[in-house]
């Protein structure tokens, strides 16, 4: 496995799996599976109603705790709640979590943003992060926050490197972890004839190319899949390195090109949400 350095001298794997959209059954599947073959990055939330589900697979992998990095996100219902971090620990069945996001910048954010800088002081959350927080929700955080992000989770491909947000990011050492990586599922970018002749080159699949691009943008990347075979896939990137002019050729595909728009009707609707969380 490779490995960033975060800006608190943390270690976090470059790829991992997302369970984004996974049912609780699923997502326990495919945790257990993927720790069995070598991933060490575990990506939920609370939204996403599966934390009991990733904690039974991180435990039924036989992996230590200590050798797992996870990730979770509180949800804008849980930003004024005392208790969300205890709470979530409890549902992931662990006492502590290696990087702890707010999820969107609804709500009371900075009451929630609040919540991780106390959990980082107490120990409950190794690093820190935002999701989903660009442009001026960012640059107003940044003017208050006691500590800075060690992560900030967004959408990112190589049609939308994030270009202007990686200037803040830069500033002050926060990773970036994309979602999308591999552009939701859309095959124009799947097709592009550059990610076809460096998979012949390296024995590749396209997606492996894609993913293999993230990390050595100095993305952290978390595909999410229910299908073993694809887990597999994805991580057996790690054996080979695009060159610096492989890296310029799809450098040109940046066509700042979201297949994700967030209106601000949607951030009022996701204050408003409170995800059901599941029975243990």
């Amino acid at each position: 496995m490779e490995y960033v350095t975060l800006n608190n001298e943390l270690k976090c794997p470059i790829i991992g799996i997302g369970t984004f959209m996974l049912s609780p059954a699923e997502a326990e599947n495919s945790v257990r599976e993927a720790l069995k073959m070598g991933y060490s990055l575990i990506d939920t939330a609370n939204a996403y109603v599966n934390e009991r589900a990733c904690g039974r697979g991180i435990k039924d992998s036989g992996l230590n705790r200590e050798d797992v990095f996870l990730s979770t996100k509180l949800w804008p219902s849980e930003y004024e709640n005392p208790n969300a971090v205890d709470e979530t620990l409890e549902r992931l069945g662990v006492d502590y979590v290696d990087l702890l996001y707010i999820h969107q910048p609804a709500g009371n954010w900075l009451e929630g943003y609040r919540l991780l800088e106390k959990a980082y002081k107490e120990g409950k959350a190794k690093s820190i992060g935002i999701s989903n927080f660009e442009g001026k929700y960012i640059e107003e955080l940044e003017t208050k926050w006691e500590i800075a992000p060690q992560f900030i989770q967004v959408e990112a491909h190589p049609y939308f490197t994030q270009k202007e947000l990686r200037k803040t990011l830069d500033k002050y050492g926060i990773r970036l972890m994309s979602w999308y990586p591999l552009g939701h599922g859309d095959r124009s970018l799947l097709n592009e004839p550059v990610f076809d002749k460096l998979g012949k080159k390296y024995g590749k699949t396209p997606a492996q190319i894609i993913l293999r691009w993230h990390t050595q943008m100095g993305f952290v990347v978390i595909p999410g899949s229910k299908n073993v075979d694809h887990i597999k896939d994805n991580i057996d990137i790690l054996d080979f390195s695009l060159t610096e002019d492989e890296m310029e050729e799809i450098a040109k595909l940046d066509k700042e090109k979201r297949y994700y728009n967030r209106t601000d009707a949607q951030l009022i609707q996701f204050a408003g949400w409170r995800p059901q969380f599941e029975i243990a």
